[in-house]
Order: C-alpha cells, then sequence, then structure tokens
C-alpha cells in the first residue's frame, strides 16, 4: 500500500519581515551575489545544499523599492513578524482541530539556490495534530507553518540565475497532511477542501499561483519522494500514478542489476574526443570548438539505459544528476543510433557506456554524478519537479536535518488568539441565507469569495454573486481579460448609489477597464424618465434606452 501525503503552501496578503506589499512593477535595480554552504548545529553538511553550491552559479536579483526594501536584500536585520499573517495561521489552524502552541519560535532552513538572498529561509511551526473529513474517512493534517516564500526565478543558464525580489518574503502558510491518503484521487480531493477552507479567511490570496501543491509518496522497499510543483488539481492523480509506478519500475530494476552482479563499475572516466570528432552533428561540432567527449563505460547494461522507469527511462534518472554540474544532459549506449555512435562500444571495449560532452571539468563532475546515482541500490529520497506530462524529473536529493539551525534575529513571540474560520459546509449554509442554493453553491467556489463578503452588505447580494459568477465569465470571454477588484467595486457602488443601473454594470466594468467615461450610461433621473414618457410608451424607452432604465421602476404604479 503506497503512502501519500500532500504539502500545501498558500500565500497571505502581507509580507513576513517587512511592510512591503507584492506588485509586479518592473524591475529598476539589480546586484549579483555568490553563495556558499556552511554546517548546521549537528556539525553536517546538507547534501542537497552541498551538491547546489557546486554548480558554482552567479545569482542576480532584480527588484523595484515599490516591493521590496533591505530586508529583502539581506542588508538590514528582519521586522518583527506580520501579526495579521500569525493570527490567519491561529485561525486556520483552529478550523483544523489542530494543537496550537503557545508560543512561536522561528528556525532558519539552509537554502542556496539563491532563492533567498540570506541563504535560509525562515519557519515556525505554529500548530500540530489536526483532521478533515473527506469521502474515503478523516485526514491528517500533521503540521501548519509559517514562512517566507522563495523569490520568483526570471531566468537560469549554465552560468547563472536571475530572481526577482517582488516575491520574497510574502507569508506562506505551510500545511502538512498525515501519509494516509488512499489514493491519487483521494489526493485531488484532499487539495481542493483544503484549498477552499484557505479561501474562507480574508487574508489569504487568490488568483493563479497564490497555492502550491506538493506531494510525498512512497511505496514498501522505495523511499519518500517529494514532488514539487504539482499545481494542477486535475493532474494530481496522473502525477500520484506515475510515481507509484516509477518506484516500482526502480525496485524491479535495482533486483535484477543485483542478480546479474551490474553494480560493480568501472570508475575511470575516459576522454574520448577523437573517437567523435568528425560526426556531423552537435557532437562532433562541440568537440571542435574545444569541448570534451568523456565516457563511463557500463558492462552488461546494454538495454537497461532506455528501460521504462515511471513515465520515462533509466537513462533520464541518471541525465537528472549529470545535469547538477550544468551539462544539457548526456547520451547512452542504448541512443547510439541517433547520434550516428553504433560503433562506440567496440573502439572502447564495452558493450555498455554513457557520454558526456561539454568543458572539461563540467563534463567530468557530470560523470561523477552520474556514477553517484548509479550506484545507488536503493530507490533514493529525492525532490523531483512535477512535468506537465504527469512524470517527474530529479531536482536535488530529498533535505535532511542538517539544513535546520536556530534563528537569531526573531523574537520568541506569545501566539495571538483568533477567530475560527467557518468550515465550507458552516460557509454554504450561510450563503444559502441570502442567495439561493445554485448561486451559493458557485459562489463559494469563485476565487473571488472574499470579495463578496466585503460587498454583500453594501449592495445586494444577489447583485454582487452574478456580477462575479455570471458578468466576469462574459467579460473573461470577450476580452480575453477579467477587471481588477477596484474596477468590480466602483461599478457595484455606482449601482448601489443610483449612478447606474442594474443592467449597465457589465459595460460598465468593461468601460472602465479600457479608461472610459461612463456618462452616457448613467441611469436617467425621474424627471427625464417623465419627458420621455410624453414622447412613448414605456416599452419604447426600455427598447431605446436598456441600460440607462430600471424596468421595474418604469412598470411600477401602471
Amino acid at each position: 500500500m503506497p503512502k501519500i501525503g500532500l504539502e500545501i503552501h498558500q500565500r497571505l496578503k502581507g509580507k513576513l519581515f517587512c511592510r512591503c506589499k507584492y506588485d509586479e512593477k518592473e524591475f529598476q535595480h539589480e546586484i549579483k551575489r555568490r553563495f556558499t554552504v556552511s554546517r548546521a548545529e549537528t556539525g553536517e553538511i546538507d547534501l542537497a545544499a552541498k551538491l547546489e553550491v557546486e554548480k558554482e552559479k552567479d545569482i542576480f536579483y532584480k527588484w523595484n523599492n515599490s516591493h521590496a526594501c533591505l530586508v529583502e536584500l539581506d542588508e538590514e536585520p528582519p521586522l518583527s513578524p506580520d501579526r495579521e499573517s500569525i493570527k490567519t495561521a491561529v485561525s486556520i489552524a483552529k478550523t483544523f482541530n489542530m494543537t496550537i502552541f503557545p508560543r512561536i519560535i522561528f528556525m532558519r532552513k539552509i537554502v542556496v539556490d539563491g532563492s533567498n538572498t540570506s541563504g535560509f529561509q525562515r519557519t515556525a511551526l505554529v500548530a500540530i495534530d489536526g483532521t478533515i473529513k473527506s469521502s474515503k474517512g478523516d485526514v491528517g493534517i500533521q503540521t501548519l507553518c509559517v514562512e517566507e516564500e522563495s523569490a520568483g526565478i526570471l531566468n537560469e543558464n549554465m552560468l547563472s540565475r536571475t530572481y526577482g525580489l517582488n516575491r520574497l518574503g510574502v507569508t506562506l502558510l505551510e500545511i502538512a497532511t498525515t501519509p494516509n491518503i488512499k489514493d491519487g484521487e483521494h489526493a485531488k480531493e484532499v487539495a481542493k477542501t483544503i484549498g477552499m477552507t484557505l479561501r474562507m479567511h480574508p487574508y489569504v490570496e487568490r488568483g493563479l499561483g497564490t497555492i502550491r501543491q506538493d506531494l510525498n509518496i512512497s511505496v514498501e522497499g522505495g523511499a519518500r519522494v517529494e514532488i514539487k510543483g504539482a499545481q494542477e488539481l486535475d493532474m494530481i492523480p496522473k502525477w500520484v500514478d506515475t510515481e507509484i509506478e516509477r518506484q516500482k519500475d526502480l525496485i524491479a530494476l535495482i533486483k535484477e542489476l543485483k542478480e546479474r552482479d551490474l553494480y560493480r563499475f568501472d570508475e575511470k572516466i575516459y576522454d574520448v574526443s577523437e573517437h567523435v570528432r568528425d560526426l556531423e552533428n552537435f557532437i562532433g561540432r562541440a568537440v571542435k570548438n574545444g569541448e570534451r567527449a568523456l565516457l563511463l563505460k557500463f558492462p552488461g547494461y546494454k538495454g537497461i539505459f532506455g528501460r521504462k522507469i515511471g513515465g520515462r527511462r533509466y537513462g533520464s534518472e541518471l541525465a537528472d544528476y549529470a545535469k547538477l554540474a550544468g551539462v544539457k544532459g548526456l547520451i547512452h549506449v542504448d541512443e547510439a543510433p541517433k547520434y550516428g555512435l553504433e560503433g562506440l562500444g567496440d573502439k572502447i571495449g564495452a558493450d555498455g557506456w554513457v557520454l558526456v560532452v561539454g568543458p572539461i571539468d563540467r563534463a567530468r563532475k557530470a560523470l561523477e554524478y552520474v556514477l553517484l546515482r548509479a550506484k545507488m541500490d536503493y530507490v533514493p529520497e529525492e525532490t523531483r519537479k512535477a512535468l506537465p506530462d504527469g512524470s517527474s524529473q530529479f531536482m536535488r536529493p530529498l533535505p535532511g536535518a542538517a539544513r535546520l539551525y536556530p534563528e537569531t534575529d526573531i523574537e520568541i513571540i506569545e501566539t495571538p488568539d483568533a477567530e475560527k474560520v467557518p468550515s465550507m459546509d458552516e460557509k454554504l449554509r450561510e450563503l444559502e441565507q441570502i442567495l439561493n442554493k445554485e448561486l451559493a453553491e458557485r459562489i463559494l467556489a469563485n476565487r473571488r469569495l472574499y470579495l463578496f463578503e466585503e460587498l454583500k452588505n453594501e449592495v445586494e447580494p444577489k447583485v454582487v454573486a452574478v456580477t462575479l459568477e455570471d458578468t466576469l465569465t462574459s467579460i473573461r470571454r470577450e476580452l480575453g481579460e477579467e477587471p481588477s477588484d477596484d474596477v468590480i467595486r466602483k461599478a457595484l457602488m455606482l449601482y448601489k448609489d443610483g449612478t447606474i443601473t442594474k443592467r449597465a454594470i457589465k459595460e460598465v466594468i468593461k468601460r472602465l477597464m479600457k479608461g472610459k467615461g461612463i456618462k452616457d450610461l448613467e441611469k436617467f433621473s425621474k424627471e427625464k424618465i417623465e419627458e420621455l414618457k410624453k414622447e412613448m410608451d414605456v416599452k419604447e424607452i426600455i427598447k431605446k434606452y436598456p441600460l440607462n432604465v430600471e424596468p421595474a421602476e418604469l412598470f411600477k404604479g401602471q
């Protein structure tokens, strides 16, 4: 029986240790940095951090003063934790019936890929041991933490990475379930339930990219693997099923390799540049340009590298490790015909081989990583990236305890009290008091539920709900974009004040989106209507001026 768990990362509206706000304004400034790795309190060096530093990449940061300050640049100590973020975490923890700690103590997690300017991420455990209900039984909520969001990567190449600092430091809630999720469909249901519950809180961000799911999966005889970036709910079952299949395929392959005594390796790295120099493809061109073609022999491995492992091949598992050195990948014996390398095995005296092309130091390091992976006669614990086809690729070894050490810049704080967030069932019952059942269910799932909550006491609830559901859908189809919250608020307040009619709301929103005037869309005064009645009957007025009059008002008293 596989073990399946979820980690949900939900962005909040504030930054955790400064008072800047996320925005997408153009970046104006840039700095460059390099990272090293230090030992943790245990005296160990985290393997994931070590491999990252060995890439020797320059890190560039871009920012604008509107969304980043000296705290994001790690040039100034952090401020006290954002109180609203902490209170939001407590509210969510109460909803999941968790045990909340009386004090909040921050820790540091080593992060040296450049995604945090400080080289570490601050995290605090707020609560443990909660539950949620699902169609397949209760699922435990193991932990709820608050932590800093990473910087967003803008671009990357073999020598450098560039990040934007607008996202860095935004508060994240990290919610981890127990590994008792039954299968992929169940994981999808649990992720949706947690996500919908989080939406109940007004300080929780909505929209694309504000919530991320990571999957933790293991099978008997396998290992815990974290699949990051599983953002599409509908794809979760595919990612789960493929990872289970990948681990089972690896277990079967490892068993075969042991039975055939193929875990004995020739660890010598051979330079075969002269054998491939005359190839009329990228391999030959690279060698002629000064790069080297280096090779490891894998006797007995012909046919092994092309073996299916989940949604990919065993050769791809090794190639992911080679890429740690900054090369684009590798070529193995089972791919030889595609690259004109059919006779290479005879020249080097081995039926199996792996080849890397690149600058000599990078190529050598790449093959050292390939050998490291090939020697693993077990399913390794890894962090992997979710791919669009439902498979995944290796990113780094799973971090361990050696990446943790105490935070010295943040004081220990007393945990504030906060009101429990209503459950989805409770919120639905509340909505059904002011909306019909169908509209209540639709607005509950709407990503702008927070805006409905804000405006329902100002404007007729049904008008707000229909605007957020039907009107915005229509506008999105027509214009290919949606209005901002401010535009929606302005249009609905114009309706509330009697400046426009209900039927004009959509057109007013469209005009405001384009920065155009709405004078001709304003509601007619009683005096003007009386003047029009002298010239035409009510039906003609409605037909000629559909957006400027309320039909119910015209027919009143007739």
